[in-house]
């Protein structure tokens, strides 16, 4: 199963890339005699189909549904082996139901909810963008210099689940340890204490969490994300504080870009 394409419009160099290794593993394993289902479906919500189609003059239902047809015909020029009976669209009926019924089924358990949060915001496609997706402070498809925003979001209640997924990891075979160990990051399991630190001016508390209890005698300072509320209380007064925290908005988000930039503050 490779990953379904979003159906901007046409296959560029990536798709036939990534699916070529996929069909490859599928013949590979099909001419050793065993019996393999490789499906193809397109992920094809989102909000750049419905900006493209205002862009376009068409509806966003029409313009989707041409691209996939455009896409789906290049796939199969490319002889790649889909069993496209199985085919999956995520913005057709039949399919989001469910994604729907799921989701209500969340909900009603109390594993879905909604909370503010910062994220990457891209004010051309007027759309949340994943770290990954923020390149040089810029949104990777529309260009445009990407702001960090508090907005309200659904949230599903990982957390709850954190310790059933972490054993499960350990039953895996056949997995890369590297996979494994990405997957152990994501969920974010840690053991430690929640401690409250006084402020200065009397305004209530910093609730700081720690894996190191018993470092916290030689605690001397605390420092606070650029997005944090006190920080953002204190903006009005101080103009190089804002321009710092403005600064810091621009630099990369990705992963491997944070793991080497230079900490300021």
């Amino acid at each position: 199963l490779s990953m379904f394409p979003y159906p901007s419009g046409r296959l560029h160099m990536g798709h036939v890339r990534n699916y070529t290794i996929g069909d490859v593993i599928a013949r590979y394993h099909r001419m050793r005699g065993e019996s393999v289902l490789q499906p193809m479906g397109f992920d094809a919500f989102g909000l750049p189909a419905e900006n493209a189609a205002i862009q376009n003059q068409i509806s966003p239902a029409r313009w989707t549904e041409a691209n996939i047809a455009t896409m789906r015909a290049q796939l199969d020029r490319l002889g790649f082996g889909y069993d496209w009976r199985r085919e999956l669209v995520t913005s057709r009926p039949g399919y989001y139901r469910f994604e729907q019924w799921l989701f209500t089924e969340l909900y009603r358990k109390g594993l879905a909810y909604r909370e503010k949060a910062s994220v990457n915001w891209d004010p051309v496609d007027q759309t949340v963008l994943a770290n990954e997706q923020v390149i040089d402070g810029r949104g990777w498809r529309s260009g445009a210099p990407v702001e960090r925003r508090e907005i309200e979001q659904w949230f599903v209640r990982i957390t709850a689940y954190a310790e059933e997924l972490l054993s499960g990891l350990d039953t895996l075979t056949g997995w890369p340890e590297e996979v494994k160990r990405m997957q152990r990051n994501w969920i974010g399991r840690s053991n430690g204490i929640e401690i409250d630190f006084e402020r200065l001016d009397g305004k209530g508390v910093i609730r700081v969490f720690t894996t190191r209890a018993d470092t916290l005698c030689g605690v001397t300072s605390l420092a606070l994300a650029p997005e944090h509320p006190i920080v953002q209380d204190l903006l009005p007064h101080h103009a190089a504080m804002r321009a710092f925290v403005a600064s810091m908005r621009q630099r990369e988000t990705r992963e491997a870009a944070l793991e080497t930039q230079e900490k300021r503050g």
